[in-house]
Order: C-alpha cells, then sequence, then structure tokens
C-alpha cells in the first residue's frame, strides 16, 4: 500500500442522499433524562457531560435562552421541541421548557484515539459510525471494536445516537474502555483523519474491491453506515475505498454492528 500521505487513490462518488432521522428520538432515553432548569444548570455547573437538551419550541424565556445557550457552548445539541412532546417526555411532568439527556460516559476526542493507538504500539484502527440511530447497533460496535483491539470509535452530534444507558448496556461494559468521539461533521473528521495518515474504507454492496483482498494492516479507520440507508453520499465521497463483505444468501445486507464485527476482525486477523 502506497503511503497515506504521498499518494490517494481516486473517490467516486457511490453514496446516495437519505431520509434524515428525526430528533424526536427521546424514548432512547428515560434513564438519561435531567427534568427542568435547576437540574440542568446544576448538572452543568458539575461538568456533567450532556448530549441533547431539548427546549421549548417558540419560548421567548430570556433565562432559558441562556440555559440552553450555556448548554450549547459546553457541547450538547440543543433541539426545539414543541411544549406537547416535552410533556409526553416528561416523568416528573414539571420540566419547565427543558429536558437534557445526560451521556452515560465522558466523550474522548480524535487525539485522544491516535494516543490509544500510540500506546498499544500498532497502526490506529478506528470505527466511523456515520448516523447509526439505534442504540444497541452502537452499544454492540463498541462491545465488538473493544474486543478486536480497535482504539475508537466516532460518530456524529447530529442525528446519531449518543453515549445513552441503553448504549452503555448494549456495551456490555465497552464504554468505560472505548474511546468514543464525537465530532461537528463527519466528512470533516475523516479528513482530518486523512492528514494523520489513515486509509479510510466505507462498506458498500458494490464496491471497488472484496474485503478479503483489501489490506487492513496499516492505519485504518472503517466507515459504518446508518441501518437503513448506509453511508451518506459526502462520507461516501470522503472513503479512499470502497469495501464490499462477500454475499451468497438471498438477502444482501448485514446489520451495521454484525457488519462492523466482520471487518473489525478481518483487520485483527490481518493485523495478528
Amino acid at each position: 500500500m502506497e503511503n497515506r500521505n504521498n499518494s490517494r487513490p481516486n473517490r467516486a462518488g457511490r453514496g446516495s442522499e437519505r431520509r434524515r432521522s428525526r430528533d424526536d428520538d427521546s424514548a432512547q432515553f428515560a434513564e438519561n433524562l435531567l427534568e427542568g432548569r435547576n437540574a440542568l444548570t446544576e448538572a452543568l455547573a458539575g461538568g456533567r457531560t450532556i448530549d441533547k437538551v431539548f427546549v421549548a419550541e417558540g419560548d421567548t424565556d430570556r433565562a432559558l435562552a441562556r440555559l440552553a445557550a450555556m448548554a450549547k457552548q459546553a457541547g450538547a445539541v440543543v433541539v426545539p421541541t414543541d411544549r406537547r412532546k416535552l410533556d409526553q417526555m416528561s416523568a416528573t411532568g414539571a420540566h419547565q421548557g427543558v429536558i437534557a439527556v445526560v451521556a452515560a460516559h465522558s466523550y474522548a476526542t480524535i487525539d485522544d484515539i491516535f494516543e490509544k493507538a500510540a500506546e498499544s504500539g500498532e497502526p490506529p484502527l478506528i470505527v466511523i459510525c456515520d448516523e447509526l440511530s439505534d442504540p444497541h447497533n452502537l452499544g454492540a460496535i463498541m462491545r465488538t471494536a473493544e474486543c478486536a483491539g480497535a482504539h475508537g470509535v466516532i460518530i456524529p452530534k447530529r442525528r446519531s445516537v449518543g453515549l445513552t444507558a441503553v448504549v452503555g448496556k448494549a456495551s456490555a461494559g465497552a464504554i468505560e474502555y472505548m474511546p468514543v468521539a464525537r465530532v461537528a461533521n463527519i466528512t470533516a473528521a475523516i479528513k482530518e483523519l486523512k492528514l494523520r495518515g489513515v486509509w479510510v474504507y466505507g462498506t458498500a454492496a458494490k464496491a471497488d474491491s472484496q474485503l478479503y483482498q483489501t489490506d487492513l494492516t496499516g492505519p485504518a479507520a472503517i466507515v459504518i453506515g446508518s441501518e437503513g440507508d448506509g453511508m451518506s453520499r459526502l462520507v461516501a465521497d470522503s472513503c479512499d475505498f470502497k469495501l464490499s463483505i462477500p454475499m451468497k444468501g438471498r438477502i444482501s445486507s448485514l446489520n451495521a454492528s454484525a457488519a462492523a464485527a466482520i471487518l473489525l476482525y478481518e483487520a485483527r486477523r490481518q493485523r495478528g
């Protein structure tokens, strides 16, 4: 394989535009909800990692606006939400126009992932999840990544499940050991990885090459697309290679976490 920094293969745009999942995914967060202004204020003051903040849409309350701005500055995604929906989400009936989702674990950075790779003495092996919405899939991918010796997972801030309690449970404890970086833009993160010497491999049914004929021993990032639509067009266009997993049955695709497991363990096999 050529040096990452000296050459880059041609990339064909084979991704497709997909339907965007709604931010209305509060059912996943039942164990992580903070209701009310004081609860959110104290959580921010205490340095807790906030995934999302659902704020009453159209509310002109300045104190609420300031609280939302503080949450956004702390890295949370602020989602304007119909007050009737907040009422449905609320377990206390006293949400005061704001419900926050607390992450089950702190997020890492891309630098943290590279540091873990350096400590292992191996080339980086990273999983990029492109807008996964199922917490069980993300948790399963984190579990497999930890078992296969990957060095980190990257997820987007928006249109993606975060580190909820359900994800933590599905990871079977891997959430404590597997760095997960949450980024504002996946394509920008891919660009950063390339500048740092990493080759990016996307998964697609119609791909440039098959998995078992591809060298994954160097610095590698494996992109796993969303459950329904696969990789977005921009992410697909950013990949250096498209890989396909050999399929012999009548069903033409695998579950996202199953596909990630196959790719990760092929990389592990090649790396010895």
